[in-house]
């Protein structure tokens, strides 16, 4: 008898360690961090769904755009930190890390950025100055609250080339010296990041790979790469590996920063994630507008399984692998490159739930 109580009690420990292994967040909380992008929407939500999906299933945040330059400062003399500060509050309430996303980007930045009062081109000295200002008071809004940052994004082309953007032609390649510097400066403690896509191509992980010597050749600190990871199944997983190897050999932490993997054709070619690229809706390009197939949904799980064997194989050096959105629902994939479109790029389908997928890169875990 008394050997059947033990059993008993075994049993129902084991039932509930595994339970408590059936959300990504306490899978993975040995390994690495597991993040979602979320809202301004999810952040004020009501709803306990969504309440609970992000506190369950995830140990780290990101803000899909509530702290980019065009949203958190408007206007020259302009701040709004509101939806930010309800972010930090909600990531704070569930014991969440936050990365603070993005301080230098040739999207989303505010028109006055670039101009003076005469809608003129400012000087290289002006833009310097408020690249700076800006930094140095978001960075320190949140310091000692914030992980870390990714202080610049998509600096590089696919070809490996440095992109031609206004802070680029105004101020020359040292545009991002000068934000890891500024960064430092605001807050010593905060760990800083650079970001990009298309990390399984050789080209521009040779330019990443010179541009985190070129930092630290000058003193700056980079804790890490973010590698964007807007996955397709035609994403050569072998080069992306030796991104990750690459990446951790100069030293850096390892990210995988905006996660998703569509199930939708592509117009033509495949252009990452550069959000300039427009196609018109075409109603071929749109084939799952009434559910995945079953024959898909496991083509993503095949691929998710994939990518997560190598993330837990190199989880000495991933800090963190986040999923650009919370639902399939507010992917961003559903608008771009082509709007109107129904896609399912990500692990928490529609109705607030696991996708089949997730079971299966947890048990990798087990």
């Amino acid at each position: 008898m008394f050997f059947k109580i033990i059993l008993i009690l075994a049993m129902a420990a084991m039932t509930q360690s595994m339970a408590a292994q059936s959300t990504m967040r306490e899978a993975f909380k040995d390994k690495f961090l597991i993040g979602a992008a979320i809202n301004v929407r999810h952040v004020k939500s009501k709803d306990p769904r969504v309440q609970n999906v992000i506190k369950e299933q995830f140990s780290a945040l990101v803000p899909e755009n509530c702290m980019k330059p065009e949203e958190i400062h408007p206007k020259q003399n302009l701040w709004d930190f509101s939806d930010a500060d309800a972010l930090v509050k909600l990531a704070k309430k569930n014991h969440q890390v936050i990365t603070g996303h993005c301080l230098v980007w040739h999207s989303q930045v505010p028109y006055w950025f670039f101009k003076d009062d005469m809608a003129q081109p400012v000087t290289r000295d002006e833009l310097i100055r408020r690249m700076k200002e800006h930094i140095q008071t978001v960075v320190g809004r949140y310091k000692g609250k914030i992980k870390g940052w990714d202080v610049v994004n998509e600096a590089i082309l696919d070809n490996g080339q440095m992109r031609q953007t206004q802070f680029y032609n105004t101020i020359g390649p040292e545009y991002i010296r000068l934000a890891f510097q500024f960064a430092h400066e605001a807050d010593p403690d905060a760990e800083l990041y650079y970001n990009d896509y298309s990390m399984d191509n050789p080209a521009k992980r040779q330019t990443v790979v010179n541009l985190i010597r070129d930092l630290k050749s000058h003193g700056c600190r980079i804790d890490g790469v973010g590698m964007q990871s807007h996955v397709s199944f035609s994403t050569n997983l072998n080069e992306y590996e030796k991104s990750i190897e690459a990446f951790a050999a100069e030293g850096v932490k390892v990210m995988v920063t905006e996660l998703d993997l569509s199930v939708l054709p592509w117009p033509s070619g495949n252009y990452g994630a550069a959000v300039e690229t427009n196609f018109e809706y075409q109603k071929q390009m749109n084939p799952y507008t009434d559910g995945l197939p079953a024959e898909k949904a496991q083509e993503q799980t095949d691929f998710f399984v994939k990518l997560f064997k190598i993330y837990l194989k190199h989880a000495d050096v991933i800090d963190r692998v986040t999923f650009w959105g919370l639902t399939d629902g507010d992917s961003w994939k559903n608008g771009w490159p082509m709007a109107g479109r129904t896609d399912y790029p990500l692990a928490i389908d529609r109705n607030y739930q696991p996708k089949p997928f997730v079971s299966e890169i947890i048990k990798l875990v087990k």
